[in-house]
């Protein structure tokens, strides 16, 4: 257990100083730990405001290397990094960002096996990659090992967010029992403010969870549409029968 210094009271006053946060969140926040998979324009900014929030930890997964058609949302990334592992230049970032946050940078995508190895080094999991065969894979990790996790995803001007906790909510295969179709393997529309406003409300919602503060998404589902700047709440249901949940 790690406690506050005088420097973290310092950095974080303007978000102790809120009501019902204060100290005791903080401390929580210090001491938990977060996986984001992955850090581009939706994971990208939920692990940058998890570090400058000051949380502990941040294991960040993502494989590949940075390619221009990134560069119009991925905001932990730089132009003299095109042709380079995107991890190696999210991991330099927060070295200079805020280098008292440990980040753990894995230059892999999630799968089967590695989900259940990452998600069970971690308090919560952030659930941001484009393909579902990811976030299937992230979902069974989290139930299995009881961990709670915060679903974003979008698509042009939409995006959705929830939290997923294990046997008391819907899991993401209740959700989406099959996996969506693209018309290539990344074939989606991104405008980099829509995906990076849905992270911001992401690293929100993870933040409220690790430290209890404010009301979360536990069986809700946000809905935006940026177009029309419309934003809806309602409420989503378990099912009794799938084969990933429910048996809890």
């Amino acid at each position: 257990m790690r406690d506050l210094t005088d420097r973290d009271r310092e950095m974080y006053k303007r978000q102790i100083q809120m009501p019902d946060f204060g100290e005791e969140a903080q401390l929580k926040l210090k001491n938990s730990s977060a996986l984001v998979s992955r850090v581009g324009g939706l994971g990208g900014p939920v692990a940058l405001y998890l570090a400058m929030a000051g949380i502990g930890r941040i294991l960040i997964a993502h494989s590949g290397k940075l390619t221009w058609s990134n560069l119009n949302r991925q905001i932990l990334m730089r132009h003299d990094y095109v042709g380079r592992p995107r991890v190696d230049c999210a991991t330099e970032l927060f070295e200079r960002l805020h280098p008292e946050c440990d980040v753990v940078a894995v230059a892999e995508d999630a799968t089967d096996e590695t989900a259940r190895e990452w998600v069970s080094q971690v308090d919560i999991v952030c659930d941001c990659p484009p393909s579902f065969e990811e976030r299937y894979a992230l979902n069974k990790a989290c139930v299995e090992l009881r961990k709670p996790m915060v679903e974003a995803a979008m698509y042009g001007m939409e995006g959705n967010l929830t939290t997923i906790v294990p046997g008391e909510t819907p899991c993401l295969s209740c959700l989406v029992p099959e996996k969506p179709v693209w018309w290539e393997t990344y074939g989606f529309p991104v405008l980099g403010a829509v995906s990076a406003a849905l992270g911001c409300l992401a690293a929100v919602e993870a933040i409220k969870i690790l430290t209890g503060f404010g009301e979360n998404l536990k069986g809700q589902m946000l809905a935006y549409d940026a177009d029309a700047m419309e934003f809806l709440k309602f409420p989503v249901q378990r099912r009794p029968d799938c084969p990933v949940c429910g048996d809890l």
